[in-house]
């Protein structure tokens, strides 16, 4: 991909370079603040497209997003098209949806999930009405731990263990010790609303039982901002991020791999291409997988905190398996965005997380873009992706068998609850599986979201922002603080505004 670059290319070939590995989201948000604070930067992505996991598949007439499809806290791309003097509305038309979510559970009965607070307690009164002043001491909860764990601690760098001893006290004071699930427990009573409560940690790809109950704030942060959808697809924000990037006179390059980090006297200084190439840099950032990244791209002697020993022993998130697919006809009645709760929820958590398992039920996650865009599909079309949380390649399971099956099985379920008809209807089909994950991707074990968020793996002890091991190294996305999520991996990249020099200081 060729970009437009502005200014005098003299001025800038002289102004300090920032090497970004990787263009998904928390690599082209990093690339963006790198050059509003000076520096030339230059974004390498081995694949032929930008954005990572938020990569986009396009046959037949159909567009598909690979990846994020919930824009939450869209302000902080807000502040992305701040810092290039532009808008983001000019570039992106960003439409809120209502309800965020349609939740089906597994005997038919359907909860509407939205920002609306008087619609959420009808509804949960349908259900539970002794439950409506649970669900307000919850959002109450929700709301204590959205202040401190996303707007006060969101963009610290936790770089020194005394940034986490400074905020144990609010930790304990937020019960951080608990998980979400059993936060949610202590409000609300019905087990079926627990589950409509607790699920918000498998979009960051973690246990609702195990993921600290800090990670309740997305319930908050879903009100405060509400759901969105970005018209033409995720792809458009990547799209307007890499425009952005040209504006300041930035260079991707694709089909760039990076085969390793070169460190000179503990500092990184540059990186090796797969072709042979070197490219010199005054700082390097890091978008790839954290692990992949100290793994594989940093020799062993070089890291003292993250060696192969350590990262083997951390526990990593699920892995997920998607079927893209679609239909030559439309589904009128099936919202944008539906989760279709299997019979069993504890024991399919455990089944994907602990045992590591495949499991014979399955809880879902059915996009349908061409609810709100019909653009995405051609005409008196739907485009649907379905995702299936799985475990990651920790299991016993062959996915070069397994697939098609797997496939078969998921399209049987949708056909008997919400796509009547659809093995008929369906005219393009893909799969995305954990081997593509690992093989694709390069996410250490499939895991489609890193590390997995629990209290241990959180703020000071998730690798941090600016490298423990090597100077002038930062880590972004989902890997690092705080987190997997749109909202995490963009702020991952505000985070460096604290720890990496003004260009002007290396000059």
């Amino acid at each position: 991909m060729r970009l437009r670059a502005t200014g005098d290319p003299a001025k800038a070939s002289q102004k300090p370079h920032a090497v970004v590995i990787g263009s998904g989201f928390g690599g082209l948000a990093a690339a963006v603040r790198l050059g509003a604070r000076g520096y030339r930067v230059t974004v390498l992505e081995r694949l032929d497209a930008p954005g990572g996991r938020a990569y986009v598949f396009r046959q037949d007439g159909f567009t598909f997003d690979a990846g994020p499809t919930i824009v939450t806290a869209p302000f902080l791309f807000e502040e992305l098209w701040q810092l290039c003097g532009r808008r983001l509305a000019d570039d992106v038309d960003l439409r809120p949806l209502d309800p965020f979510y349609r939740i089906r559970f597994d005997d038919g009965a359907t909860f509407d999930y939205s920002g609306d607070p008087a619609a959420m307690r009808a509804a949960i009164a349908r259900f539970s009405p002794d439950d409506v002043t649970g669900y307000e001491r919850f959002m109450a909860a929700s709301e204590r731990h959205f202040r401190i764990g996303f707007e006060k601690l969101g963009d610290v760098s936790f770089g020194s263990w005394t940034d986490m001893a400074r905020v144990l006290p609010d930790l304990v004071k937020l019960q951080g010790y608990r998980s979400v699930y059993t936060l949610v427990a202590k409000y609300i009573r019905d087990e079926r609303l627990r589950r409509v409560f607790s699920f918000h940690p498998l979009l960051i790809g973690g246990d609702p039982f195990s993921a600290t109950s800090v990670y309740s704030l997305i319930a908050f942060l879903e009100r405060q901002w509400g759901v969105h959808f970005a018209m033409g697809g995720t792809g458009r924000l990547v799209a307007g991020l890499v425009d952005l990037i040209a504006g300041q006179g930035g260079r991707l390059r694709l089909g760039a791999e990076v085969s390793r980090i070169l460190v000179k006297g503990g500092r990184a200084v540059g990186v090796a291409l797969a072709s042979g190439e070197v490219i010199p840099a005054d700082i390097v950032v890091s978008n790839a997988d954290t692990a992949w990244t100290y793994r594989n791209l940093l020799p062993e002697e070089a890291r003292r905190r993250w060696s192969d020993r350590r990262l083997e022993r951390t526990r990593y998130s699920m892995s997920l398996f998607l079927w893209y697919f679609g239909t030559k006809r439309r589904y009128e009645d099936v919202p944008h965005h539906t989760i279709l709760m299997g019979p069993r929820y504890r024991g399919l958590i455990a089944d994907i997380f602990k045992r590591k398992v495949l499991a014979e039920d399955f809880s879902l996650y059915l996009h349908r873009p061409s609810a709100t865009d019909p653009s995405l599909a051609p005409p008196g079309c739907d485009a649907f992706y379905v995702l299936s949380p799985v475990p990651n390649l920790d299991a016993e399971v062959d996915w070069r068998t397994a697939a098609e099956p797997y496939r078969e099985r998921l399209a049987a379920y949708l056909h008997s609850t919400l796509l009547p008809g659809l093995e008929d209807s369906v005219v393009t089909s893909r799969l995305m599986t954990p081997l593509d994950f690992q093989d694709r991707l390069l996410s250490y074990r499939g895991a489609a979201f890193g590390m997995e968020p629990i209290l241990t793996q959180s703020a000071w002890f998730r690798p941090h922002n600016r490298s423990e091991d090597i100077e002038h190294l930062y880590i972004v996305g989902a890997g690092t603080h705080p987190g997997a999520g749109l909202p995490g991996v963009l702020t991952s990249a505000k985070v460096l505004d604290k720890v990496v020099p003004d260009a002007a200081a290396l000059a």
